[in-house]
């Protein structure tokens, strides 16, 4: 029964989500709920390759975010003392720059760690971040320091892309490019070389993948899509500072891959915007009761998220939509293996 109502929800529900969201949200809230939501989703998609697909735990994500956030609004601002000479470029100009930039640091970054694993990767990543961090607070010169970088909007055929509806729908654009990218990308053989490593890497090694290239290919593939978010970010924004980059960010995001399934790429998605979308829901909740203004939930909006969270992992540890791997790791049972251990696999 569980199996039948899977199989039902992949056929439904790609065919009723894109209709959704073409449906625009109704309202600047509702348009900014939205697009909060399709950013953490894309942020998500991206993670789950280096953490889900690859194994690879990167906890300085948002250094790369932040990278393609600030490429993009020194290539098109300007800015102080050496940004000067590099501003005046179009939007459309910046992203695939934004993208390369976040890009080529996660190569950098992936070179010297690729011999790191588990502990030892997550410190150097976390440092990475840290770094990144410090140098876009204490670079004056280039990203104007604390006091952060104005980012003028997209222009399209001479037209200033000012309305909440239209950044929505170039978000969706980039939503699906990702979603499809990433889809492929894991059904062909460098997806099922990243799933190898993660499950053994001296298993895939022996098998014949290149785990170094492999490896550095995660890194890269998830730099470049938190650099294409950032890009988006940017404008959305209006403004970029570092306050914007922090560290609770990453957690934020890992928390949503692990709450949808770590290597599943529908699970990551529905993770994404229930995180996203939760937070929202609370504040509105005392008036979905009935309450109005007699009761403030704001002082305990983020205990009530924390709470659900416990109680979504406690119930599905695997995640809400959990890779077949992740899945039969928890549960042998369901996967068909005898429950002694013995390898026999019922009928």
């Amino acid at each position: 029964m569980r199996a039948m109502i899977l199989r039902v929800l992949m056929v439904i529900v790609p065919l009723i989500l894109p209709a959704l969201l073409l449906a625009l949200p109704q309202g600047e809230y509702q348009l900014d709920v939205a697009m909060t939501v399709l950013l953490y989703v894309a942020l998500g998609v991206g993670l789950n390759v280096t953490v889900g697909l690859a194994g690879l735990l990167d906890l300085g994500y948002i250094a790369f975010f932040g990278l393609g956030a600030y490429a993009t609004a020194i290539l098109m601002h300007g800015g102080p003392a050496q940004a000067e000479a590099l501003g005046g470029w179009t939007y459309w100009m910046a992203v695939p720059a934004a993208v390369a930039v976040a890009g080529f640091a996660g190569l950098l970054i992936g070179l010297p760690t690729l011999r790191l694993r588990g502990d030892y990767l997550a410190i150097v990543t976390l440092a990475f971040g840290q770094i990144a961090k410090l140098t876009e607070n204490n670079w004056d010169a280039l990203t104007n320091g604390p006091q952060g970088m104005e980012v003028a909007k997209p222009v399209l055929f001479g037209f200033e892309l000012r309305a909440g509806w239209q950044l929505y729908y170039i978000l969706l654009l980039f939503v699906w490019i990702i979603l499809w990218s990433v889809r492929n990308v894991n059904k062909s053989s460098v997806g099922r070389a990243w799933v190898a490593i993660r499950e053994d890497e001296i298993a895939a090694a022996s098998s014949g993948v290149n785990v170094p290239r492999t490896k550095l290919l995660a890194f890269v593939m998830g730099a470049a899509i938190a650099g294409l978010v950032g890009s988006f970010f940017a404008v959305k924004q209006g403004f970029v500072s570092p306050p914007s980059f922090d560290f609770i960010e990453t957690v934020t995001i890992l928390a949503m891959v692990v709450l949808g399934g770590i290597g599943s790429l529908p699970g990551v998605v529905l993770g994404a915007a229930m995180l996203a979308a939760l937070p929202e829901l609370l504040r509105s909740l005392p008036d979905m009761l009935g309450l109005g203004g007699q009761f403030d939930v704001t002082p305990y909006r983020m205990l009530l998220y924390g709470t659900a969270m416990v109680l979504m992992m406690a119930w599905r540890p695997e995640g809400l939509l959990p890779d077949a791997h992740r899945r039969a790791e928890l549960h042998p049972d369901a996967s068909g293996e005898a429950p002694d251990g013995s390898g026999e696999v019922r009928a």
